[in-house]
């Protein structure tokens, strides 16, 4: 597929202030969601659960695209029609997660790499029969002691590098997700430098393996202090440093870039990414959310169907509050009108 199409299915997933909602938790991940509220992880409650969100009425304003799992894209709605159909009939892009996970890399105690480029140009071919049209392939770099080390950086860049080229060339807009982790206790400034630095390696990388930057989306992480850290910077400073960060590392030919969020509360996520649209650049400053745009839903529904619509309405409501975030026109006082 040529690269002006592949930008034409990036820049209409981030169109009009829209994001991502992810909802490709794998088997492993749905389920220590589901045990938060007592539900049994089986695919029927997990058909249900995606169900719920996917055939929320409206939502299709706030979300231009769904990142899907393996078990969910063959699934189908209530009325029996395929997810990534009905998704597509909402003019929503349907996307497919294809890593398969972050594994222990040989010779770098602490450290991860991230698998599943083999037998990956066959996998894209069904995918897209499927009906996926955009993809994601999440690399994660740890911050600790003597760490990130260049070996993680450069073997974690090249793979997402090759992963890129692959979908593209299958027609599939790829989401590169290099993913700091914000669990340790580094300050703001620690991981503005290691996210600077991935993302350095991670475009010279795709420049090296030829991928096209205008036909393709970058899922980053905030720039934010450690959990552990004892000084949390406030959104004004994680802003002014991701904006900055990304400005000197990010080439704005890349069509959007639609922010992780990471471990963050739902209303942190939300807050953040308005103040970072306060800021501004040159890219779509966007959202590509799981918990933060479930967590409030998951709790709503709790695996019984008379709480859909309850769900639904948390799911809307979040997913509001987010694509205000984009426009920069997000207040706190706007949580408080969920019901008005």
């Amino acid at each position: 597929m040529a690269a002006q199409e592949l930008n034409a299915i990036a820049r209409s997933i981030v169109a009009d202030h829209k994001g991502v909602l992810a909802a490709d938790e794998s088997t492993g991940t749905i389920k220590k969601r589901f045990d938060t509220i007592g539900v049994e992880s089986n695919e029927e409650n997990r058909r249900a659960y995606r169900n719920l969100l996917f055939t929320t009425a409206g939502f299709e304003e706030y979300v231009g695209g769904v990142i899907l799992y393996d078990e969910t894209i063959r699934q189908a709605s209530d009325d029996g029609t395929p997810f990534a159909e009905l998704l597509a009939a909402k003019g929503v892009v349907p996307g497919i997660k294809v890593d398969t996970g972050a594994h222990e890399l040989a010779g770098q105690p602490g450290e991860k790499v991230t698998e599943g480029l083999d037998g990956l140009r066959a996998r894209f071919e069904e995918y897209h029969g499927l009906g996926a049209r955009f993809s994601k392939w999440r690399a994660v770099i740890t911050i600790g002691d003597g760490i990130p080390t260049d070996a993680c950086i450069h073997t974690n860049a090249h793979a997402l590098a090759r992963y890129a080229a692959l979908s593209q060339e299958a027609g599939v807009v790829p989401i590169v997700e290099p993913e700091v982790l914000m669990d340790a206790d580094n300050t703001i400034e620690r991981c503005y430098e290691v996210t600077a630095r991935t993302l350095h390696v991670v475009f010279y990388e795709l420049y090296r393996q030829g991928v096209a930057l205008e036909g393709m989306l970058l899922k980053p992480n905030m720039v934010v202090s450690g959990k552990g850290c004892p000084t949390q910077a406030p959104s004004s400073r994680i802003a002014e440093l991701t904006v900055d960060c990304f400005l000197r590392h990010v080439p704005a030919a890349v069509p959007g870039i639609v922010f992780l969020s990471g471990g963050q509360s739902e209303v942190e996520a939300t807050e953040n990414l308005n103040a970072i649209n306060r800021v501004g650049g040159p890219w779509p400053l966007s959202f590509s959310y799981g918990r933060a745009l479930q967590a409030s839903a998951l709790k709503a529904w709790s695996g019984d169907t008379a709480n859909v619509e309850a769900g639904q309405d948390a799911f809307l409501h979040r997913a509001r509050m987010n694509a205000l975030a984009v426009a920069g026109d997000w207040s706190a006082e706007m949580e408080q009108a969920v019901h008005a």
